[in-house]
């Protein structure tokens, strides 16, 4: 006998209940790799923490660092949407005219977010989980740095354009110049990172170690 929807009672919403799933999934996915680490993450603590049966991860995602990798996305996704409600500027490299201070800028912004445990967990995770995992590594660097990246090369480009640059550089290698010690310095934990580092990053990648 086909069962029946009582009078006057919606129909249940299969999507909306897919998504509070999904979103529970990424939050108990931070919140682990945040508290025990990437290694003890597991997709059944994952699933216990986020009220829901381990197969409804599994027809999702193949894996966990899949589960965070796609959390860290929703993550990165929300802060910049708050930060467009709010009228604040979302992670863009500015283009006031002067580069150095714009540069200075967005490596400034670059520490603030290393050193927020929101992100900081799940982005060293990732970091260390790809340099085992060549698939999970291509994707990380295609969706998470490569875009960011890109910002760096349109900002280099727009200074060629305006004779603050040489023209022959090439802005995707000369981007590394500051990009690349920071994010060496904060994986190997080799010193702090501070805005006076960045600046100081800055200032030897524009005006290159020869006195002036």
């Amino acid at each position: 006998m086909a069962s029946h929807q009582p009078a006057g009672q919606p129909a249940p919403d299969a999507t909306r209940r897919s998504e509070r799933s999904r979103r529970a999934i990424y939050d108990a996915a931070l919140a682990l790799v945040a508290e025990v680490g990437y290694p003890r993450t597991t997709i059944e603590g994952i699933a216990s923490r986020a009220g829901v049966g381990k197969q409804t991860i599994y027809r999702w995602w193949s894996s966990k660092a899949d589960v965070l990798l796609e959390a860290f996305l929703d993550l990165s996704d929300r802060a910049a949407e708050e930060a467009r409600t709010a009228d604040q500027p979302a992670y863009a490299i500015p283009d006031t005219g002067d580069l150095a201070a714009d540069l200075k800028y967005v490596l400034r912004a670059t520490v603030d977010e290393l050193h927020d445990p929101t992100f900081e967990a799940p982005s060293r995770a990732l970091a260390a989980e790809g340099i085992v995992n060549e698939e999970l590594g291509r994707r990380f660097v295609a969706t998470l740095l490569e875009p960011q990246l890109q910002l760096y090369v349109d900002r280099l480009r727009s200074a060629q354009a305006a004779g603050d640059v040489r023209a022959d550089i090439d802005p995707r290698i000369a981007l590394e110049l500051f990009v690349s010690p920071l994010a060496q310095r904060w994986l190997q934990y080799t010193a702090p990172i501070t805005y006076d580092y960045t600046d100081t990053l800055v200032d030897y990648a524009l005006y290159g170690l020869a006195p002036r």
